[in-house]
């Protein structure tokens, strides 16, 4: 394929156990993006439903879908990166496989990105209004709130699947599980600065959520103090020059 035929912005998709939803959302993304130079990857993580399958028999009607498997299941950070890395746009829009994030506004994350400087490598959704359960948004604030303390991140929502990056910026990160809720603190500490808009956020319709407000806890205390490791081991090289 030539250079003038490769998209300016692939948008990453992962998706397990999502049936009857994630053709839905793909359908959506192509209306979001009609008229755009872009391609959507949906990359499913080992689901045990018809997933797959119905993400498969809508390529016929979607030409910009492209869908990518995973033999066993690895999460949410690894199908996220498996995505990135076949993408062939220099930016990248990732979204929640469970519809809560209205494609309609990943392109105006796009264009805000486009438009930044060359050392802002992320603009982060917000959700505006969270459609989740209290107990749930309670947990996240509080979260939110001991992540910034000991990150330093300039992040209020880090769980809103719905980013824009500069999948070079991305790919410069250390990878490990559930990165994604890290990607702020990360892009800070590669040098790079970030940015965030309001999205909105709408109830799930179909299928549950995969994650626990515990299981989350207990993924997240070892991942803050892995993250905090590795931003202690960070050393940056200030300006570099070519002879």
């Amino acid at each position: 394929m030539n250079d003038a035929a490769l998209p300016d912005i692939s948008v990453v998709v992962p998706v397990h156990d999502e049936a009857g939803a994630a053709v839905d959302l793909a359908r959506e993304i192509a209306q979001a993006f009609d008229g755009r130079a872009y391609e959507m990857i949906f990359v499913d993580d080992a689901s045990r439903d018809p997933t797959l399958q119905e993400l498969r028999s809508a390529m016929a009607d979607l030409p910009t879908l492209r869908v990518l498997a995973h033999a066993t299941n690895a999460g949410q950070s690894r199908a996220v990166r498996t995505g990135v890395l076949a993408a062939r746009a220099p930016i990248v829009v990732t979204l929640d496989g469970d519809g809560q994030n209205p494609p309609a506004d990943a392109p105006r994350l796009a264009d805000a990105l486009m438009a930044a400087p060359p050392d802002v490598a992320m603009v982060g959704g917000r959700r505006a209004s969270r459609q989740d359960s209290a107990s749930k948004r309670q947990a996240s604030l509080w979260a939110n709130r001991i992540r910034r303390r000991l990150l330093g991140d300039d992040a209020d929502d880090t769980g809103c699947g719905l980013k824009a990056f500069r999948r070079d910026a991305f790919l410069r990160l250390p990878y490990f599980d559930h990165i994604h809720r890290y990607l702020p603190a990360l892009m800070i500490r590669e040098g790079y600065r970030n940015a965030y808009l309001d999205v909105g956020h709408r109830h799930r319709e179909t299928g549950r959520s995969k994650y626990t407000n515990w299981g989350r806890l207990r993924a997240s205390l070892s991942d803050l103090v892995g993250v905090m490791w590795l931003k202690s081991r960070a050393r940056r090289p200030g300006a570099i020059a070519e002879f």
